[in-house]
């Protein structure tokens, strides 16, 4: 496994840790496999989404700060927003691998869901090979 720790500059905020994963995959030389992130944070998520538009995470954000609102909550340490803003978002990805490159969508990219920053947080990656080698499943 692979510890990433990554700094975050805002409150709430979306970053872009797409390369930094790629580099990960390719150092491991698993050529065909799996991909597994996990953010072991409670305020703080992962998520797939646009990733060539940055205007697009800034709108994720105030969406999601529109959706969970800072109301009263009866847990009062201060950041209860930030956790089910996290739990909407989920702390997890899995991608294939093929090739030796992570198989994304056209725009996607691999997020950090920042929501009670700024802090450091760690992102834990495990690549995993395939088996059979083949990268599809059994058939």
């Amino acid at each position: 496994m692979i510890e990433l720790e990554i700094r975050t500059h805002a409150q709430s905020e979306l970053v872009d840790l797409t390369a930094q994963i790629q580099k990960v995959v390719a150092e491991s030389g698993v050529q065909e496999g799996i991909c597994h992130i996990f953010a072991p944070h409670t305020t703080a998520g992962l998520t797939l989404n646009e990733n060539w538009d940055p205007t697009v995470r800034s709108d994720l954000v105030q969406a999601l700060q529109a959706m969970v609102p800072d109301i009263s909550y009866r847990h009062t340490e201060g950041n209860a927003p930030s956790h089910l803003r996290a739990t909407l978002v989920g702390a997890h990805a899995t991608l294939f691998v093929s090739r030796g490159r992570l198989m994304l969508g056209s725009w996607q990219g691999i997020l950090l869901a920042e929501f009670d920053g700024p802090r450091r947080r760690r992102v834990w990656i495990k690549v995993v090979p395939d088996p059979e080698g083949t990268g599809r499943p059994d058939t």
